[in-house]
């Protein structure tokens, strides 16, 4: 738990569910003051409704959180939606719609709390990206290559923002039980079933959006101040 002297306030995108929703409770546990964005706010809870990939929509939700928790010193993006197609299938449009939740919406969210970290002279940004960035996957080339921009984009990111003492870092997920990961598997779209990938994991079992969030938790703490730059992968020893 951090001081009640010094409570930040962090902002998840996606956290209206899965790995998102997970990171939005951790830091909430944590002690932190939350404010979540989603493109689909649960109802009745206090999210905020917010396309990551309009300016505007971004701008006003984070207003909005300014006015309530006070200016945003901690960024996780985990706002993000997959992709399943054959490259010479793929149509640009498809290609330029994922691209731009994925890697624009990162964009976007960084550069409007940007100014908030830089006047605190600190400030925490962990970028969700994907293992498929690591390994590679097939029928996911969109996803992947805006996945592997935003492992490019943290790296760049931390050398350019550590001297006003921000830090970014990335977790890459790899096979974590979200209602995306049971979507694709219906759809018989990742290779077997889950049972099957969970017998070629190391650890033999399949993720848990609380095994990010855990990550991140660390990752925008005090303690991780001197760790930036770094792509985080938790997936239970498949890449390494």
């Amino acid at each position: 738990m951090i001081s009640t002297a010094t409570i930040k306030t962090a902002v998840v995108t996606g956290g209206g569910s899965g790995i998102g929703r997970a990171i939005a409770e951790r830091l909430r546990a944590d002690g932190y003051q939350v404010a979540a964005l989603d493109l689909n706010p649960l109802d009745g809870s206090d999210d905020l409704a917010a396309d990551v990939t309009d300016r505007a929509q971004v701008d006003a939700a984070l207003d909005d959180v300014r006015k309530r928790l006070g200016p945003v010193t901690i960024l996780v993006n985990a706002a993000g939606m997959d992709g399943f197609k054959r490259f010479a299938d793929l149509s640009f449009a498809s290609w330029q719609r994922l691209i731009d939740v994925n890697l624009n919406g990162v964009f976007h969210c960084v550069q409007a709390v940007l100014p908030d970290m830089v006047e605190a002279g600190w400030g925490r940004i962990v970028n969700i990206s994907s293992s498929s960035a690591q390994s590679g996957q097939p029928f996911m080339t969109h996803y992947v290559a805006s996945k592997s921009a935003v492992n490019g984009l943290t790296k760049a990111l931390a050398l350019e923002l550590g001297p006003a003492g921000i830090t970014v870092n990335a977790v890459p997920p790899g096979f974590i039980d979200t209602p995306m990961l049971r979507r694709a598997e219906a759809r018989e779209l990742i290779g077997g079933t889950v049972e099957d990938h969970i017998q070629r994991t190391p650890v033999r079992r399949v993720g848990r959006p609380e095994d990010i969030a855990a990550a991140c938790s660390f990752l925008v703490s005090e303690e991780a101040g001197y760790i930036t730059g770094q792509i985080l992968g938790v997936n239970g020893g498949r890449n390494t």
